[in-house]
């Protein structure tokens, strides 16, 4: 173990002076012949595979071992991918460099042009899973990559809203700090980009957390003053305005929706309390309208009849003959245009 990290420390020496970078890595053998190497700018094309990215290949040998040198690279930090395709590309019309597929697999990495980079296998066969770098933002991605897999498993735990709440306060803070300890604005890029995705359960949190945190302000100054005038400082800044925007909108949206309901419910209750009234005063009219149609000796019948007296109990009541009474009732239906006492009781109910 000690002669290897000398013979690496060695090579570096060697390449440090000359302005050299040199990617070293192994693969197993079925994984593919062809590893890819990719540049990338635009940090919103992390996930997949672009052919516009690549920039050079080369090919293993007989045990999986792969090399990439050469003095074309920036001399700042940058965003690479290395990438190996193990679908036999004439088993199907679209190339597998457009995307990725079950057999492909790929590594993030930050290098510059004097980088001496290993990409070993794990202890389980697993390709791409350790960088031994000069750099030591190299492996940065790696570690990020591990947290988010942590927070996943953390948001899948139980699927409700507060849980949801809890652990986008927890992870989008976690996760910052972590970026920020790591002084290295390419990797925090990397972690806004996961946090930002439209896509993602966290993207309404993250419009939230956008016009409160200072955070993301503070990020965009870090790049401009580590990675000024690049297009990921531009992207950056171009897309928190942008976002910033539209958090502001939705929240003002919202204030307004919230005043707006308000408002229809208070009308809606104005409304049913003036129908309620405007119904009342209808019935109040309309029973008014069948009372003067009536004698006053008619109207205390009536009084009579919907207390539920009989013709002999209105007799004593009023000190008339029940024959009178009788009389009177007959002078009733005629009037209302009823044929029974219940008719009167209900036609006068109902204006009640």
């Amino acid at each position: 173990m000690s002669t290897r990290i000398l013979f690496f420390l060695i090579c570096f020496t060697i390449l440090k002076s000359q302005g050299q970078y040199r990617f070293d890595g192994h693969i197993n053998p079925d994984e593919g012949k062809t590893v890819y190497l990719s540049y990338i700018e635009d940090y919103r094309k992390f996930s997949r595979i672009y052919t516009d990215q690549i920039i050079r290949k080369t090919e293993t040998d007989s045990l999986g071992r792969f090399s990439f040198q050469g003095t074309n690279l920036p001399e700042e930090n940058r965003i690479y991918r290395l990438h190996v395709d193990g679908c036999e590309m004439e088993s199907t019309k679209n190339p597998h460099v457009l995307g990725v597929c079950d057999f492909s697999q790929s590594v993030l990495f930050i290098a510059n042009n004097t980088d001496t980079l290993n990409f070993s296998k794990s202890a389980y066969g697993q390709t791409f899973c350790q960088i031994v770098s000069t750099n030591p933002s190299s492996d940065n991605f790696l570690e990020i990559a591990t947290l988010k897999e942590e927070m996943i498993v953390d948001f899948n735990d139980f699927n409700s809203e507060a849980n949801k709440k809890i652990n986008s306060e927890k992870w989008f803070a976690n996760l910052q700090n972590f970026g920020t300890g790591l002084h290295e604005p390419l990797a925090e890029l990397f972690i806004y980009d996961f946090l930002s995705d439209r896509r993602n359960e966290t993207y309404p949190y993250y419009l939230k957390d956008l016009n409160e945190n200072p955070y993301y302000g503070n990020l965009l100054e870090r790049l401009k003053k580590v990675y000024p005038e690049t297009s990921y400082t531009q992207l950056y800044e171009n897309e928190i305005d942008l976002d910033k925007q539209i958090a502001s909108n939705k929240g003002a949206s919202l204030f307004t929706w919230k005043w707006i309901l308000a408002f229809a419910l208070l009308l809606s209750l104005l409304l049913n309390i003036y129908l309620l009234m405007k119904k009342r005063q209808s019935r109040e009219m309309a029973k008014k309208g069948i009372l003067e149609k009536l004698t006053h000796q008619e109207q205390k019948i009536v009084d009579e009849i919907l207390k539920e007296k009989t013709n002999k109990e209105i007799a004593t009541d009023l000190f008339i003959s029940v024959s009178t009474v009788k009389t009177h009732i007959n002078n009733l239906y005629k009037k209302l245009d009823v044929s029974k006492r219940d008719d009167i009781k209900g036609l006068f109910e109902n204006q009640n």
